[in-house]
């Protein structure tokens, strides 16, 4: 054995039993500190600013096609509807709040995700990336929302698609066509269109799920949202054609809202125009007043659903409903000029009959008087022949003359009135019988105008109602299918 062979040996045991009790003991000392955690917000920085660094990205290009070509730059849009505040019929607009949704793929902002550490990047600042120019061609007002902060974001994911978000309030054009009021049902549309880049750079289309959403538990002021459709609408103009996309509403009103502040006052008012037939045709002020006080609430009520609504040229149903009802109201007080002027001349003609029933019975107290006359005569004239102290020729006593002035007893008093109310004295049938006989119990014209106008009023605005409801409601449905 060489010498200092042994001492070797002797120094290479601890140094080998060393590093088996390292190996050992370190992994398990290593796992027990606790190690540094990656910054993920760090690399997110890191990240922006590789991508977004002014001579790797310009956000005035816009991106590739699909697959990287040359083809137009594709954008998926989607909408959520949040309310719809205001739908004015007067100005023909509606408003609401929603928020609008873009989508694309931009492969100049791909990075890695580190393992799935980073789902996607997110910017405040939209102005950083390329932005589609879209519009909203019917738009009357808009404005975004900034309280508490400006409510719009930018995520870019890791395969480089790019989504925008942001939250606005519009109002738009609504053009409406009103010959149904309120019975009808109005489609308003919500377009979007590209402003400066052609169908040949940009193109839009609607997301392939839930293109547009409606939030949940929304109410809508008088009208109820029945459905809606997504559609294309390409505008081709002399600089080329640019895409567009539009969404039609159909809004549906809601008839109780009428029906309560319109439609029930006005009968009130028309029925309540009735009371006068039931007041005496004497009663010249309680008449006046009621049948002039309810000409002019429905002439208000009328004037009030007219400013409501925008000046059109053609014929609602609610003005051939208003225009109806001003027209029986209006009709029940010309009923009582009527009533009056026949009260004043059954009065009239009552006095002149008077007047000639007395003068005819003075005329026959006169012709009494001279048959009296005549007969005492006579018997004087006879007493002095039976005594013969006289003779002369006896003169024939004249005869008095009927001028059919005095009155037929036998005829009924309101037998004269038969000629001005138009009934024929002849009977033509029994119904003619039944309605000559139901008339004569009222001797006065004003009293049968009264009681003729108890039933044609009702009559004549029950058979209205039937034709307006019918005819109305059918053009509704029809307009539904």
């Amino acid at each position: 054995m060489p010498p200092g062979t042994g001492e070797m040996k002797k120094t290479t045991g601890p140094v080998w039993l060393f590093f088996v009790c390292l190996t050992i003991v370190l992994p398990i000392v290593l796992a027990q500190i606790p190690q540094a955690k990656t910054n993920v917000r760090e690399r997110e920085k890191q990240i922006l600013d590789k991508i977004l660094q002014p001579i790797v990205y310009d956000r005035r290009i816009r991106p590739s096609g699909a697959n990287g070509t040359d083809g137009p730059t594709i954008v998926d849009i989607n909408l959520m509807f949040r309310s719809f505040p205001t739908i004015s019929d007067n100005k023909m607009e509606y408003s609401t709040i929603l928020t609008f949704r873009e989508e694309w793929l931009d492969e100049r902002l791909k990075y890695s995700d580190f393992n799935g550490k980073i789902k996607y990047l997110t910017l405040t600042d939209p102005y950083k990336v390329w932005m589609p120019d879209l519009f909203f061609s019917n738009e009357r007002e808009g404005h975004f929302h900034n309280i508490i902060v400006p409510n719009v974001y930018v995520r870019i994911f890791p395969n480089g698609a790019v989504l925008y978000s942001i939250r606005i309030s519009l109002t738009l054009s609504c053009p409406m066509n009103l010959k149904l009021y309120p019975l009808d049902r109005q489609t308003c549309t919500l377009s979007m269109i590209s402003y400066g880049w052609t169908t040949e750079d940009l193109v839009f289309q609607w997301k392939q799920i839930d293109p547009v959403q409606v939030a949940r538990n929304m109410h809508l002021p008088r009208f109820i949202l029945e459905k809606f459709q997504t559609d294309l609408c390409n505008s081709i103009t002399n600089t080329g054609e640019y895409s567009c996309l539009k969404v039609n509403l159909l809004f549906k009103r809601e008839f109780s809202y009428y029906l309560i502040q319109i439609y029930i006052p006005c009968c009130m008012l028309v029925i309540v125009s009735w009371v006068s037939f039931w007041l005496d045709s004497n009663a010249v002020p309680a008449r006046v007043s009621l049948g002039v006080t309810t000409l002019l609430t429905m002439a208000t009520q009328t004037t009030g659903i007219n400013n409501s609504l925008p000046p059109v040229s053609y014929t609602k149903a609610i003005d051939v409903w208003t225009g109806v009802c001003l027209t029986f109201v209006f009709g029940a007080l010309l009923e009582f000029a009527l009533v009056n002027y026949a009260s004043r001349s059954d009065a009239h003609r009552e006095k002149l009959k008077k007047q000639r029933r007395q003068w005819e019975m003075e005329r026959e107290r006169d012709q009494q008087a001279m048959v009296m006359e005549a007969a005492a005569a006579a018997a004087v004239v006879e007493s002095r022949m039976d005594d013969g102290s006289t003779t002369f020729a006896m003169k024939p006593l004249p005869r008095l003359r009927n001028d059919g002035i005095t009155l037929d007893k036998s005829r009924p008093l309101h037998s004269s009135y038969d000629f001005h109310l138009g009934i024929r004295s002849s009977s033509v049938g029994n119904n003619s019988n039944c309605w000559r006989s139901w008339i004569s119990k009222f001797p006065s014209r004003s009293k049968r105008i009264d009681v003729i106008s108890r039933i044609i009023f009702p009559v004549m605005f029950a058979l209205f109602n039937l034709i307006y409801w019918s005819t109305y409601l059918f053009r509704e449905g029809s307009e539904e299918e």
